[in-house]
């Protein structure tokens, strides 16, 4: 019989210091473009039982999302091959968008690139869309392919860490992460609940790449420009918290699972948890100039700030991501990145996600 591992109080002593150029970041969203004001509309054509829909649409922080499929396509019923099927096709293309864009703002050719980590958690396939993509353009054979699944909304900063951690440990290596979801097709009407409603007032689709190569090596004139400089970063794991994020394996395909007890984690349980991982760091909250973090929803970032004692110009580029692209699942943190970057952000940076676990990830970036 499993036992209940007891829970431990001992203070990580792992090492959260890296020494990491990310060289570009590129993103991409699908063609279709939907409204909030028009999926409420056909949303409560499913959810007439509801009677504040239009107060939680109005209340998501979303005002429009990029979807892979038309919108009437979501209201109709499509099982888990036709799901699987959609997602390959449409993820492979925004695979191949965002390796193309990124290795080339890294002044690199795709034959330069050593190792691929891919991450996803919303559709799956033995090969994945890694090989997929190794058939359609032109990286090397001789790749190294470490594909992630299921870390959620944090896998974009799960994503980075794992190639930079590679990237330290492989100096002068070329490191590229892609990082593909499409929440919207998590969204099945068949399951006429309040969960769902919520996932399809918050969630959209897209993807994120970003290349990485060990400081060391641009230092030893082997590289070539930077956008930023990772120097630290950490995860935690809270225990017995499972049940409060996760797709859950249905008929029709995931079907979404968000907790009422994610507002209080936040309030809570998630500031001591930064502030360890800052400390570990050594730094503190005052050392940051901005705040770079994935919003999860208009709820979740208002927690946070609550939580941490911010104000809502701080995670401006936050809200702002969230009002345009909405919640894109694990890319959506490096769009926050992005917005950041292209806003002439400068200085040293805090960036978090969660996902399923429950848990959190974190990195600091110097701009």
């Amino acid at each position: 019989m499993l036992q209940t591992l007891p829970h431990s109080t001992k203070k990580s002593t792992a090492p959260v210091a890296i020494d990491v150029d990310i060289l570009s970041l590129a993103t991409a969203v699908p063609k279709h473009k939907a409204r909030q004001r028009d999926i409420v509309q056909q949303a409560k054509t499913l959810f007439p039982f509801i009677a504040d829909l239009d107060e939680i649409f109005a209340n998501a922080g979303v005002d429009e999302r990029y979807l892979c499929e038309k919108q009437e396509w979501y209201f109709g019923r499509h099982g888990w091959e036709e799901r699987t099927r959609t997602f390959h096709e449409h993820a492979l293309d925004l695979a191949e968008e965002v390796t193309r864009k990124a290795v080339d703002a890294a002044d690199l050719e795709l034959s330069d690139i050593d190792v691929l980590v891919t991450s996803t958690s919303t559709g799956v396939g033995a090969p994945g869309f890694d090989c997929k993509l190794l058939n359609r353009i032109d990286l090397p054979e001789t790749i190294e392919r470490v594909p992630l699944f299921g870390l959620g909304c944090g896998g974009g900063l799960g994503a980075l860490q794992r190639a930079a951690r590679i990237a330290q440990g492989m100096p002068g290596a070329n490191v590229l992460a892609v990082i593909v979801d499409l929440p919207s097709l998590c969204f099945t009407p068949s399951e006429s609940s309040l969960v769902q409603l919520i996932g399809g007032a918050i969630f959209g689709d897209g993807a994120a790449g970003l290349v990485v190569r060990s400081s060391d090596a641009n230092r030893n004139g082997h590289g070539g420009p930077r956008i930023a400089h990772l120097r630290a970063i950490g995860d935690h794991f809270w225990r017995d918290t499972e049940h409060m994020t996760k797709n859950d394996v249905k008929d029709q395909g995931f079907a979404l699972v968000l907790s009422k007890d994610i507002p209080n984690l936040l309030l809570h349980k998630y500031p001591p948890v930064v502030s360890a991982f800052l400390e570990r760091a050594g730094l503190k909250m005052d050392d940051f100039d901005g705040f770079l973090f994935h919003p999860g929803s208009s709820r979740v970032l208002e927690m946070v700030q609550e939580g941490l004692g911010l104000t809502r110009s701080q995670l401006d580029h936050s809200w702002e991501v969230l009002r345009q692209f909405s919640n894109t699942s694990s890319p959506t943190v490096l769009f926050v990145f992005e917005r950041g970057l292209n806003a002439g952000q400068r200085g040293r940076h805090l960036l978090t996600a969660m996902g399923p676990g429950f848990s959190a990830y974190f990195a600091v970036v110097d701009l």
